[in-house]
């Protein structure tokens, strides 16, 4: 027997144990600490969870693979792989197995990834005679017995991202997404760790599935059996739909990649891992982050030129740098029920194309962006007249409208090719840096016409995935935005494409301090679109403060959803503070550690952004609402203890009365004591400035 420590020092390992007679094992997975040996883990655990849990290694949880031939090959649904190669270094292994009699091989990948993550993926090829009907293949990796809590999310339309809470108990939690897409109530990052875990404390263990389909993440805890431990696992993967993948001879299936982050320093630290994995990625942003303006709450569907000229007028006097022309551009697009899938530009609005918009917004220096929702078709649109088959369907029946559209099937090579070419066509056409790339309805009953109206949900992602592939090398200026509904498809394999993701339909500042705080557990604040509403909230029709409203949306990627022709003089000037502010320190605010403090109940949230050499922090105070005390004191995290930092408050002082101490602070201090609370005053966002005088 033989062990394989793989994962960085600092970051996230498994001890992987050889077996002459059955797949490896996963003796333990945590961070790897400068005493972590793989021999001291197998000797202790030398049994441990199977790396593909199988019924024939007496596992009586979950299994990691499911499925079957057809009558006469009973043996294909419990098979017993074997290993026939195993190669490991530190940064990575690939275990090779087989199980003849089944007529099945499967190949294992762990890789250690930038920031402290592991990945793992499983690919299963047919290797028999017949047909194997795949119904799951899971990534499972175990966790220890003192994580006893949990953590993943749920939500809805304009409220995603919602955390939840429970103990590990014995059995299985299953968090099954089944929209077609990655869902506004998605777990997200499934995250299990030691009593009371909180931002800044606790050992937690996390995982993601990074994948824009169904998927299933899974918390498993397994009593083995008389004088055999109880073994909690944590894992995922794609959700497989009745019938959707059969593996004929010679066929292989993929599973997505599995992501594994642990952390001994809190929900913090695990944020981080994710957050530096995805600035090293290449499709990350290398530009600054543009403040946009997007005018879909300004406009809707009424597009005018005299009044979005205006706009652009008004957008680039107070330092605007990107303008997007939302939906209502094309066909008969005057309202949801019609148009979409005619991606040409409306006569009937654009007499003159979109050129004239185009060229007045890039002389008043700002980029260009335009909406698409290139996977969705209204029946009253000519393209579904032409081509009513192009639909997912199944049972020969023209599935439930939601959002007034159906969704195009882009494996029918039809309607792939239909929607690549006139995308092309526009983006080739006019002077286009940027698409907000949109899917508002989730896809039930989404039957494939390539495969006989069996499910399609797979196939349709990996075409979705093949489609935005091929325009960004058409198209390689071009920045992408995943918006689904808002944050319907935010996840790591989309982020694998698009340098922006729309974090929420919720423009409400009050409500985005819940999203965007639960967000960047996964997503680090530069993707994450973040708009100063108008005044009224179109989604809730509550009244905010712009200075909280503003306030709200630094911590992310800052942009403006208002109509600004509406807007006060006394506005603009405050408004163009504030972009001024997210300019100035944006750099920090998409580069540097998101840290967050742990508060009771209906105290003020504290977070914000710490350098990654700790030089400086951009820090929030925000008052949600009232308090039941005096405010408590603003204590800020994250700074080297040592160093001494000044402190400056950042942003137009339409509150006054409220001054930081004018002597530098120790981090030390300023995490232990804290500064001195601001006055009380519900619906604000106290910003600061800290900076180390070393």
């Amino acid at each position: 027997m033989s062990a394989h420590l793989i994962g960085a020092p600092g970051g996230t390992g498994l001890v992987l144990v050889d077996h002459a007679d059955r797949l490896p094992s996963v003796a333990w997975c945590g961070v790897v600490g400068p005493a972590t040996t793989a021999a001291d883990h197998a000797a202790l655990c030398p049994v441990g969870l199977p790396l593909l849990p199988e019924s024939s290694s007496v596992w009586y949880g979950r299994p990691g693979l499911s499925g079957h031939r057809g009558a006469g090959e009973p043996g294909a649904w419990s098979p017993r792989f074997v290993p026939t190669s195993l190669h490991a270094t530190a940064g990575r292994a690939a275990i090779e197995a087989a199980d003849k009699q089944a007529g099945l091989a499967l190949r294992t990948e762990v890789q250690a990834v930038p920031g402290g993550l592991l990945r793992l993926r499983h690919a299963l090829t047919n290797t028999g005679a017949t047909g194997y009907q795949l119904d799951a293949l899971e990534v499972v990796v175990p966790v220890p017995d003192r994580a006893t809590e949990s953590l993943d999310f749920t939500g809805r339309w304009a409220r995603e991202r919602t955390p939840q809470r429970r103990a590990v108990t014995d059995g299985l939690w299953l968090r099954e997404n089944r929209r077609g897409k990655t869902g506004f109530d998605a777990a997200t990052v499934l995250t299990a760790g030691t009593p009371g875990f909180g931002f800044a404390h606790g050992e937690v263990w996390g995982v993601h599935v990074a994948w824009s389909g169904n998927h299933v993440h899974r918390l498993e805890r397994v009593p083995l059996g008389k004088n055999s431990p109880t073994v909690t696992s944590l894992g995922g993967g794609e959700l497989l739909l009745p019938g959707e993948v059969t593996l004929a001879p010679g066929d292989t299936c993929t599973t997505p990649w599995v992501y594994v982050g642990a952390a001994a320093d809190g929900l913090d630290g695990l944020a981080a891992r994710f957050h530096e994995y995805l600035r090293s990625v290449p499709a990350h942003p290398a530009a600054a982050r543009p403040v946009t303006l997007n005018v879909w709450e300004a406009v809707y569907f009424d597009h005018r030129l005299p009044v979005l000229r205006e706009l652009a007028d008004r957008a680039a006097r107070i330092g605007v740098e990107r303008f997007v022309l939302d939906d209502g551009w094309f066909g008969a697009r005057r309202h949801d029920r019609a148009g979409l899938g005619d991606w040409t530009v409306s006569p009937e609005v654009w007499p003159d194309g979109l050129t004239p918009i185009i060229d007045h917004v890039r002389g008043l220096g700002m980029q260009f962006g335009l909406w698409f929702e290139p996977e969705m078709v209204n029946a009253d649109s000519e393209l579904f007249r032409a081509h009513p088959d192009w639909i997912l369907a199944s049972g020969g029946r023209t599935p439930p409208e939601e959002r007034h559209q159906q969704i195009l099937d882009l494996a029918q090579p039809g309607a792939y090719r239909h929607v690549l070419d006139r995308m092309t066509a526009v983006l080739t056409d006019h002077a286009i840096d940027y698409v907000k790339w949109d899917h508002n309805r989730d896809a039930v009953d989404g039957g494939s016409g390539t495969v006989d109206g069996r499910p399609g949900i797979h196939a349709q992602t990996v075409a979705f995935y093949r489609l935005l592939d091929e325009l960004r090398s058409r198209f390689p200026h071009v920045e992408w935005e995943s918006c689904a509904s808002g944050g319907g498809r935010i996840d790591l394999e989309v982020l694998q494409r698009a340098q922006r993701v729309w974090t929420s339909d919720q423009n409400d500042a009050l409500a985005r301090q819940a999203i965007q705080r639960w967000t960047a557990q996964l997503v680090p604040p530069e993707y994450l679109g973040a708009h100063v509403s108008a005044p009224c909230s179109h989604q809730t029709q509550r009244v905010l403060p712009l200075d909280f409203r503003a306030a709200t949306a630094l911590f992310g990627h800052f942009g403006i959803e208002w109509d600004l022709t509406a807007a006060t003089e006394e506005d603009l000037v405050a408004l163009a503070a504030w972009i001024d502010v997210y300019r100035t320190h944006r750099g920090l605010l998409h580069s540097g550690r998101t840290v967050r403090l742990d508060t009771a109940a209906g105290e003020p949230w504290v977070y914000g952004v710490v350098a990654p050499d700790r030089s400086a922090a951009v820090m929030a105070y925000a008052q949600l609402d009232e308090l039941t005390h005096e405010p408590p004191r603003f204590r800020v995290p994250g700074l080297s203890p040592a160093a001494r930092y000044t402190v400056r408050r950042l942003g137009p002082a339409a509150r006054p009365g409220y001054d930081p101490p004018a002597v530098p602070l120790s981090g030390a201090a300023l995490a232990d004591t804290g500064l001195p609370g601001p006055p009380p005053a519900p619906l604000s966002v106290l910003v600061v400035l800290l900076t180390a005088q070393w």
